[in-house]
């Protein structure tokens, strides 16, 4: 299988209301390092998995509305525990969504499966990967 990779950050705002969360029950900054990486059995005709500068765009549309906000104050999440492996499922179905929709070009409709990677720290990460349903 190929891969290609891309990265993108963003710093976010939010609490974790739970009494498992400990201290991240209050609220609480992270800075996230964001990469998505896209698979596909065979090269396209150009040898490449997907446009690279495409799936940059598509990254980058994906995190701006999420950059320096308060996860706590936006709609699509009232009532979630914003989790970094929530988190990535959500990255993760907007992305699939915008490969689905054509933003990736044609190569982006015949991609096999997507992974959403978010870094909290050099010690910890999570992920979400699935298939690109049609």
């Amino acid at each position: 299988m190929f891969a290609v990779e891309v990265r993108d950050r963003m710093m976010i705002g939010h609490s974790l209301p739970d009494p498992f969360f400990g201290p991240a029950q209050g609220m609480h900054g992270a800075t996230f390092v964001v990469d998505v990486a896209f698979f596909r059995e065979k090269m396209t005709k150009q040898n490449v998995v997907v446009d690279i500068g495409a799936a940059l765009d598509v990254l980058a549309e994906t995190l701006k509305p999420l950059k320096y906000k308060n996860l706590d104050e936006l709609p699509q999440f009232k009532g979630q525990l914003t989790t970094t492996e929530f988190l990535c499922r959500y990255v993760f179905d907007a992305i699939t969504k915008a490969a689905r929709d054509g933003a990736l070009g044609e190569d982006g409709k015949g991609l096999a499966k997507i992974r959403v990677k978010l870094h909290e720290t050099d010690l910890a990460r999570a992920w979400f990967e699935g298939p690109v349903a049609v």
